[in-house]
This record gives structure tokens, sequence and C-alpha cells, in this order.
């Protein structure tokens, strides 16, 4: 059993069981038996698409339900939970229900004797470990391009936030999935992720949270059975401010870039560049939007709350201490910087200052509302500085010169990079890190892909030995 305790108070509001690995055991039989007799090639492509649409259908007939539970969950604000977590997750799935029936090899021209062709078939059984900041959101993206290539799923959700998927486990047997074709396995990443991660029937496995939880995921994938590894890790990313652009836009846009979802977000902009020329006139527009953020904080069932809780006290302390680690450093605090109100998770939207490359807070991912500003002089200074890191998921830069943003974008390490905007996704176009942020993509065509094996096969058509 683990407690989940309520991000806004910090008061117990749940019990859940926890899972051990003869749960996982017992998952993965089902599974197997499902992908023999009843899912995998045995149902068209077609089928599996009405089922994943069944399950959008089901998800938005129960929004308000969802938005709630997600915010119980994590702390974010209802409205966000409602109209960005729950509503892009009904998108999503339908985005991976019309792929279904378009996963297809390609024919090869050969010979007139010999007919060759590829295939894409999938897996069987794969394992997926969603993160805590985007429970529903990630549970979607595990188990959509999953079972819309023919696979069935063993998923654990984060101990942390299992409460959207558990709510959705019903709704999946609602919507006539054959029975083990998507199992939910409750646990500590300790016991359900570590047997996971092992399990010699799993052969492919999906992972997103920590750099350190995705290495433990790939070692134990070499220990085992070479399982095939997604990884979606963590990011430092940055996001670099020229002279030349709207500077009023860009102090909004920075803003959301780094505090959207209390700064819990793999992609945050939290590495800050502004170029000397407008330094000091970005540095006061983004201290009123942070303060604007600062305004809007507090209950997260409050419709005009935009900034709510960290999703733990670990969290908590956790982003405490960089902040702590940056005055011990050198930095300046210039807004923010301590807890807000007397209970709860809540810290308020930071702006640290006064920063060098060698500091913790610039090196390491924060996980929380803290921004790092960094002055620059010239393009490739700013190149230099914004790829000395281990990581490289996502990065942004704003800027009113065509060629300049499409020189620096393409020399950012990350997989992906925003121009004039931040956090901006298209289910079209892959997701996935450079470096120590991930392996593997998610969402476009890639994404289905990934869970899938492509097979050669050649036909002889009259070829004589």
């Amino acid at each position: 059993m683990f407690m989940m305790p309520l991000t806004a108070t910090g008061k117990k509001i749940v019990t859940v069981p926890a899972g051990t690995a003869k749960d996982v055991d017992i998952a993965v039989d089902a599974a197997r038996k499902a992908f023999r007799e009843s899912w995998g090639l045995k149902v068209p492509g077609s089928e599996r698409g009405k089922l994943l649409n069944k399950l959008a259908d089901l998800i938005e007939a129960n929004v308000d339900e969802f938005a709630a539970l997600e915010t119980l969950n994590v702390g974010k604000p209802f409205s966000m939970s409602k109209n960005m977590d729950v509503g892009f997750s009904v998108i999503a799935l339908r985005y991976f229900a019309s792929q279904a029936d378009k996963v297809k090899g390609e024919t090869i021209e050969s010979s007139e004797q010999k007919f060759t062709y590829t295939r894409r078939e999938p897996y069987g059984v794969v394992g997926g470990i969603t993160p805590w900041n985007g429970p529903l959101l990630m549970l979607i993206c595990k188990i959509g391009p999953a079972v819309a290539a023919g696979n069935v799923v063993v998923l654990k959700p984060s101990e942390f936030t299992p409460l959207t998927s558990l709510k959705a486990a019903g709704l999946i047997n609602e919507a006539g999935f054959p029975p083990g074709v998507i199992n939910i396995v409750n646990g500590l990443g300790s016991t359900v992720g570590h047997a996971l991660s092992y399990h010699p029937d799993i052969w492919r496995i999906s992972f997103t949270g920590s750099t350190l939880t995705g290495r433990k995921i790939q070692e134990a994938s070499a220990k085992s059975n070479l399982k095939v590894v997604t990884l979606e890790l963590g990011g430092k990313s940055p996001n670099i401010i020229f002279d030349d652009c709207d500077v009023a836009q860009t102090a909004k846009w920075a803003a959301r870039g780094v505090y959207f979802n209390m700064g819990q977000a793999c992609i945050a902009g939290s590495r800050i560049f502004v170029q000397e020329g407008i330094y000091d006139k970005f540095l006061a527009a983004f201290q009123e939007e942070t303060k604007a953020w600062s305004q809007h904080t507090g209950d997260p069932f409050d419709l005009n709350t935009q900034h709510g809780p960290q999703v733990s006290q670990i969290q908590f302390d956790r982003v405490m201490g960089y902040i702590d680690s940056a005055k011990k450093d050198g930095a300046t605090i210039l807004t923010g910087g301590k807890r807000h109100g007397n209970e709860g998770y809540f810290i308020q939207p930071t702006i640290i200052t006064d920063t060098r490359p060698d500091m913790k807070i610039i090196k390491e991912e924060i996980f929380g509302p803290v921004a790092s500003i960094i002055k620059f002089k010239t393009e490739e200074e700013v190149i230099e500085m914004a790829n000395n890191t281990t990581y490289g998921l996502a990065c942004g830069l704003f800027t009113q010169n065509g060629a300049r943003a499409t020189r620096v974008a393409h020399a950012l390490e990350a997989g992906t990079a925003w121009v004039n905007c931040y956090t901006m996704f298209d289910l079209n176009a892959p997701f996935g890190g450079y470096k120590q942020s991930g392996i593997g993509r998610e969402f476009g065509s890639e994404g289905i892909y990934e869970y899938t094996q492509l097979k050669s096969v050649h036909v002889n058509l009259g070829i004589q030995i």
C-alpha cells in the first residue's frame, strides 16, 4: 500500500494498493494470451482504430472527472488538467486510432523472378512506465501507439499519481478491448518497474522519466533479454532571446516555457539566454510576467489559478534545495525563491540572475518553477553555451531574422526546436531527445513504427539452381 497526499494541503486523500513482481507475471501472462488469441495480427488495424476511438469518446464524456482526478493527482490547475491534459489525451487517442490501419511495409524492386517486400509486425508484449507530471497523457502516449501497431501492453503508472490511470482502466474495458490487451499494474519502481524491466517475455519497453532511472532500465534490458528500449528522459533546455525579438511576446512565451505545469516538464526552457542589447528591457518584462504567474498561484480547483503546487514533499524539498544552492554559489534571487503560503507544496515562480556555467542550477535539471537568466553577446557564443549540456531534449529561440532562426535552430543540439514560441506540439511531428535526453521517438509515424519490427520477405518466382 502507498499513501497519496493532497498536493495543495499535504493531507492524505487516498491509499492505493501496491503491486508486486508476481502481479507483473500475471499481467504478462494475460497479455501473451491476448496477443496469441484475440489481438496482434488477428485484429485488423481498422478494428484496433475503432476501439481507440471508442476509448477517446469515453474519456471525453468523462472530461470533468478526469480533470478533477488529474488535479488531485498532480496539483496542476483544473483548467489546465481539463483543456490540456485531458483534452490533448483525447486528441492523441484519435490520432493513434487514425494511424492503426496505416502501418505498412514497401515493395522493393528486384527482378521478374524474385519478389521482395517488407512488413511491419508488432513485438507482442511491450512494457510502459509513465511519470507523475502528466499521468493521463503519458498513459495514452504509451498505450495508443503500442496497441495501434498490434501490441499488447503492461503499464506501470507513477506511484505518486495513479488516479487517472485507474479511472482509464475501467473505460478500457468499457470500450471493448479484449481482456489482457491493456494491463495496468500499480506499484513502486523498485518492484513493479524492476520486474517490467527484467521480464524475459517483454520485448520492448517505453519509459518517460529521469535520466537516472532510464539508465537502470537500459542496464536491465542488457542483462535480461536485450529488449528494445525507448527512453524520454530529462532536459535542461536553452531558450535564446535575440535582441531583435518582440520583447513583450517573448517574455510571455518564456514564462510559459519555464513555469508551465509548475516547472515540472522535461522540456522546460529553464536556461534563458538574453542578448546584452535588450537584457534589461527583457528582464523587466519577464519579471512582470513572472509576477502575474505568482498572483495566480493558489487552490488548483479555483478556475483563476494559473500556478499550483509541486507534486510532493520530496519534489518541493528538491526544488528548494536548488534555490538554496544558487544562493550559496553567489547567484541573485531576483524574484520569488520562497514558499507560497503556509500549507501544501507551493513554490513561488523564481528568477535567478548572476549565474555561472559551473553552478548546479545551470548544469542540472531542477524540475520546478525556476528560471536562470544568462547574458550573451554573439550568436556563436550563445550556441556554444546552449549546447554545453549533457541533455538535448528541446530548445527555443526568439528572433525576427528568418536566416538566423533557421541557422540557430539547426545548430542547437536538441530533438525539438521552437522558433518564436514554446511548448507547441503537433502529433504528426516526432518528439524525442538528443544525448542523455533519450532514445527513440514518440508521435508521428516514427512513434508508431517504434512499436513494430521490420521483416523482409524474399519470394522466389522461378529462379532455378
